[in-house]
């Protein structure tokens, strides 16, 4: 597209000429000023620490304008992005994130885990944390053909022993943003989360390739008490969760009460990982997901929803469809991350829909679907539907503290029913 040019577009529907939507016009923003972070003398020999470079390149940004990292390694510490500018990699350029502990100094106010505390900074940091509901970045572009690798293993095993497990930074972190897009990078080696948005609006992860093997809490991207979120077209190959969406824990989560909501996931590779996630912090509430169109492999719980009785909050109207998954999985008992005190009421988990899912190819050695609400009879899992499900052949379905729960054409590919097991559940219908 042109800078500074309006246009027009509209989506018709293949084949029928009659069938179309509203057009939408709009203008693109004209082409700013480039900052080539070689101009501030950063140098891209893999070894030379170019925080001050770069980060002055971004304080002189002005609006509207793009930072450039041109091809080589440009090692840095913690960098703090801003409001109407582009930062750019191109194909063949690499922000490394230093291993050095004290880069990442400052510490700041951040989240992690569901609670807020003070953490190391992040490689690449946006915005500031605040409950009150202010953006305080907006209009923000990640992009390019190249690679954004933080310090990994050694920065957070680093950070551990300084100052705690909890203490370790993001790779990419961003706290009350608005209208950020991060597109056509691969993004690989954080010291624990990967992208980490928090009470963040309108945030767009499209084509992006994200490599954790091997990272403790690799988590891939963790939308967190965040509103109209859009992840499409990555590819995930993590350490932990490839998407664990969350909304803090326990009673702090339950008190600020952000909730996560209107989450789109669609054309997505999940090679490995843990799961496709909500929770286990969902004590805020998390509602509106849409998972569509996703291919999944070898994860450790497939697609997952999951809390503990202490967490408080909601998790409500998910869609899953058109998938590719080997498992699906509700939990109501996780055994980690449940320190701290109760929230005042047990979670509700209600309102999902399973269609239109292939998981011929899931395992026997577990249960294909195994779904639990919780014990206390008001917060029983309810109104769950799973509809043209085709599963492997002799597979297994469990269903536990659950009521109106509903499997419409769930079997195998030659049409032989699972085999259901049901306990303390009512209105269940297979």
């Amino acid at each position: 597209m042109i800078p500074n040019t309006w246009y027009i577009v509209s989506v018709s529907i293949k084949g029928n000429k009659t069938a179309s939507l509203n057009a939408i016009r709009f203008k693109t923003k004209a082409k700013g000023k480039t900052y080539n972070i070689l101009d501030f003398g950063a140098k891209g020999d893999g070894i030379a620490n170019n925080t001050k470079a770069i980060q002055t390149a971004i304080n002189a940004c002005s609006a509207g304008g793009t930072v450039y990292i041109p091809k080589g390694i440009f090692v840095s510490g913690a960098l703090y992005l801003k409001s109407n500018m582009t930062l750019r990699i191109e194909e063949g350029g690499v922000l490394k994130g230093s291993t050095v502990v004290e880069d990442y100094l400052p510490m700041i106010l951040n989240r992690f885990e569901g609670w807020e505390l003070k953490t190391y900074a992040s490689l690449l940091n946006a915005g500031t944390l605040n409950r009150n509901g202010t953006y305080n970045v907006k209009d923000l572009r990640i992009t390019g053909k190249g690679t954004i690798s933080g310090g990994g293993k050694k920065l957070g095993d680093a950070m551990i022993k300084a100052s705690g497990i909890r203490s370790r930074g993001r790779l990419v972190c961003l706290m009350n943003c608005q209208n950020v897009s991060l597109s056509d990078l691969t993004i690989t080696e954080p010291p624990c989360w990967t992208i980490h948005y928090i009470y963040s609006n309108n945030i767009t992860c499209q084509n992006l390739n994200i490599i954790t093997v091997n990272i403790r809490n690799g988590d891939g991207i963790d939308p967190d008490s965040s509103t109209d979120t859009y992840i499409f077209n990555c590819t995930f190959d993590t350490g932990d969760d490839c998407i664990a969406i969350k909304s803090g824990k326990n009673p702090e989560g339950f008190f600020v009460a952000k909730p996560t909501k209107n989450v789109r996931i669609t054309d997505c590779d999940f090679k490995r990982g843990h799961g496709i996630s909500i929770g286990s912090e969902m004590s805020g509430g998390v509602s509106n997901v849409l998972v569509q169109d996703c291919k999944a492999g070898k994860l450790l719980h497939g697609m997952q929803i999951k809390g503990t009785k202490d967490r408080g909050g909601y998790v409500k109207n998910v869609t899953v469809a058109d998938c590719q998954l080997l498992q699906i999985t509700i939990y109501s008992a996780v055994n980690y991350n449940n320190d701290g005190e109760a929230a005042p009421q047990i979670p509700t988990f209600e309102n999902f829909v399973f269609k239109n899912i292939d998981m011929s190819m899931a395992s026997n050695a577990v249960a294909a679907i195994d779904i639990n609400g919780f014990k206390d009879p008001a917060h029983r899992l309810r109104n769950v539907t799973f509809t043209n499900i085709t599963l492997p052949e002799q597979s297994k379905i469990m269903v536990n503290d659950a009521e109106k729960i509903k499997f419409t054409a769930v079997q195998s590919v030659t049409g032989t029913k699972p085999q259901y097991v049901v306990n303390n559940s009512s209105e269940v219908v297979y």
